[in-house]
This record gives C-alpha cells, sequence and structure tokens, in this order.
C-alpha cells in the first residue's frame, strides 16, 4: 500500500537473507534499487531479475566490507551514486555471524566481526550523509539489527556486541542527522529463515521446536516478513518516526519466559 515511486535504494548484503527481502519488497513499492554482494553470482542475478519485473531499474554493484573499511566503502559508494544518482535511500543489512566459543575468540574474529556488522555500515552511512547534506537531498537510513541486539546466546558473544551497537547507532545517528533532514531508524528481525538459519531448514526439529516455544506466535516464518517493515520506515508515511528499532520477531523480546511445555 506504501508507494515508493521516484526513491532509490542501496540495500547491502542483498544477494539473500533479509537483504534479498527487503530489496525485492522496495521494488515491489516502486523503487529503483542497487543490489550488493561480493559478486555477481547466481543468487544476485535471481534477485536483479526479480526486482526488475516490478518495472523498475536494479543495478548490482560488488564490495567485501569485511575488509578495511576506507577504500572498499568509498568504492561502494560511488559505484552506487554512479549507478542511481538520486538514490536517497541506504539500507544497511550487510552482516554475519563469525564466533566461537568466548574462550576461543581471537582478535582478528572479533575485528571482522565489528568491522563488517558495525563499521562499515557507520562509516557508508557517513559518506551518504555528507552527499545528501551538499545536494538538499532528504535521505532515510535503515540499520538492520537482531533480536541479538536485545538478547544475549551464550556462543554468539561478538555477534551480540555487534548487534547491540547497532541499536546504539540508530539512535545517535537519529539525533545526529534529524536536524539535517535525513532520517535514521532500523528493524531487528528474531529467527526467520535465511540461508544463515539453515539449521532450522535442515533437519533439527527439536531446536525447531524450541525455538516455537520461545517465540509467542509459535512462528518461524521466512524472512519476507521484514521486506514490509522496511518498506515503511524509509516512506513518507514515517516521516515523524526517527530512531525507532522495530521488531520484527513474533513477541520474542517482549517475553520475559515462556510457558512450561505440557
Amino acid at each position: 500500500m506504501i508507494d515508493l515511486k521516484g526513491h532509490a535504494a542501496l540495500v547491502t548484503g542483498s544477494s539473500k537473507g533479509v537483504g534479498r527481502s527487503i530489496a525485492e519488497a522496495y521494488a515491489a513499492a516502486g523503487a529503483d534499487v542497487v543490489i550488493h554482494g561480493r559478486a555477481l553470482g547466481r543468487e544476485a542475478k535471481e534477485v536483479l531479475e526479480r526486482c526488475r519485473s516490478h518495472d523498475v531499474s536494479a543495478s548490482f554493484v560488488p564490495g567485501d566490507l569485511s575488509k578495511s573499511t576506507e577504500p572498499v566503502v568509498t568504492d561502494l559508494f560511488k559505484a552506487a551514486i554512479a549507478a542511481q544518482p538520486n538514490l536517497d535511500i541506504l539500507v544497511n543489512n550487510a552482516g554475519q555471524y563469525f564466533d566461537v566459543p568466548f574462550e576461543q575468540m581471537t582478535t582478528e574474529l572479533f575485528g571482522k566481526t565489528m568491522q563488517l556488522n558495525v563499521t562499515s555500515a557507520y562509516f557508508l552511512t557517513q559518506r551518504f550523509a555528507n552527499h545528501w547534506m551538499a545536494n538538499n537531498i532528504a535521505g532515510r537510513v535503515l540499520f538492520i539489527g537482531s533480536i541479538n541486539g536485545q538478547q544475549a546466546e551464550p556462543v554468539s558473544t561478538a555477534y551480540d556486541i555487534s548487534k547491540g551497537a547497532v541499536e546504539m547507532m540508530v539512535k545517535t545517528l537519529a539525533v545526529t542527522l534529524a536536524p539535517r533532514n535525513i532520517r535514521v531508524n532500523g528493524l531487528a528481525p528474531g529467527v526467520v529463515l535465511t540461508p544463515q538459519t539453515n539449521w532450522i531448514i535442515d533437519g533439527n526439529p527439536e531446536k525447531a521446536e524450541w525455538v516455537r516455544l520461545h517465540t509467542p506466535n509459535r512462528q518461524i516464518p521466512h524472512a519476507d516478513v521484514c521486506g514490509p517493515g522496511a518498506v515503511y520506515l524509509v516512506s513518507d508515511a514515517a516521516e515523524h518516526v526517527h530512531g525507532h528499532m522495530l521488531m520484527i520477531d513474533g513477541g520474542i523480546s517482549a517475553w520475559q519466559y515462556p510457558e512450561s511445555p505440557a
């Protein structure tokens, strides 16, 4: 029901998972999209095809955001603007889980997690914010967090810390950029079906049942459930929404503990 015609978005990490669902939802709402991934493989080509089926422009830009920030972020920014000169939406979705048990964590793995999940998004937002302010563009930024930004898991220390940082980044950048006509919000999925949650798909019924038990609506949905919320948060309908983290989690974050199973 929300129309994004006339807008253009870069969605990082959008060849699969939540990023793919968001890119396709934007295209369905009428926005031109720039897809991003490490390389133009089969999955990225499928996303481009699905987006273009909605009669919008869809381009691909490569870049490994887990590498050193400055050259990769700058090249990605320039490539996205070249593909869509009027780009006014940035979705910082690229992220990954690299964890090992806490006592085995290395500075390399911890740094890689923070680089991809936090640092690259911070400086990519900086590039776009400076460009938008210089060109009097009302920008919209959406950070993709996680339920892990609010609720911890024992073998997820680096990932949990990074997603907690994303939650604060949404708030501090919203406060900083709102006076400059740039809106910043976030969206945090609970457990949804993506390539990263293959342990659910690939036949682990006991663990899947545990997840359902801890989810008030008892669902483990496809990542597509994230699309409509992502469309809303960058739309004109959300013009007075700043610094908000929208939980797409079936109620997990609202529940102190589940009832004991029968």
